[in-house]
């Protein structure tokens, strides 16, 4: 079948009102979601805690072995503080990033980069976003993916947050029911994805 298309070869025939008219013959670009993948990971408990005096404050072994599963072969996105609270630098398997304002800072095994930004745009592969507070605030608007591990522990004096999620940006894709950790405490798995 042929397939002839005709475009006018008179000025005069094509009126603005044509021109605002037209349609792309393809509705990828305008219809499409382009947004670059960026992944987030936390342990959060049901008031938002992830953290206590630099540490996370609960052991849950299932969080840390789905940590591992999920992150693996990704580059991982970290703050100075979360990369210095590591028990074992670099995370191995993992390229390792250290967003710092200090440009003399050394991060063993790890490269530095000055913003999150900075950080997202140097990764090819999909990156983790992995904390803390400050750095998850400032990727947040970049992530399209946030894997949550819910843990069910009151938390008085907590000092690191996870920002609130609003229901209008982000939908619950999946939820896991609820888990007894072989530590003790109750948890699920919940994944968020970007509207």
């Amino acid at each position: 079948m042929e397939t002839s298309i005709l475009f006018p070869s008179d000025p005069d025939m094509i009126t603005e009102k044509d021109i605002l008219q037209l349609h792309p013959y393809s509705t990828y670009n305008s219809e499409t979601n382009r947004r670059r993948e960026v992944w987030c990971i936390v342990a959060v408990n049901e008031s938002g805690v992830i953290g206590r005096q630099g540490t996370l404050p609960w052991r849950v072994s299932e969080d840390l072995q789905r940590f591992k599963n999920l992150t693996m072969g990704h580059p991982v996105i970290m703050g100075r503080k979360t990369w210095e609270s590591l028990p074992k630098r670099p995370l191995p398997g993992r390229r390792n990033i250290v967003v710092t304002r200090n440009p003399e800072y050394k991060a063993v095994g790890a490269e530095t980069m000055g913003s999150v930004e900075e950080a997202i745009e140097n990764c090819r592969e999909i990156p983790f976003i992995i904390g803390g507070e400050e750095i998850y605030r400032n990727a947040l608007p970049w992530c399209t993916r946030v894997y949550q591990t819910v843990v069910k522990v009151p938390v008085d004096d907590a000092d690191a947050f996870f920002p609130p999620l609003s229901p209008e940006e982000w939908r619950e894709e999946d939820r896991s029911e609820e888990f007894i950790s072989k530590t003790g405490p109750v948890y699920s798995f919940r994944t968020l994805y970007r509207r």
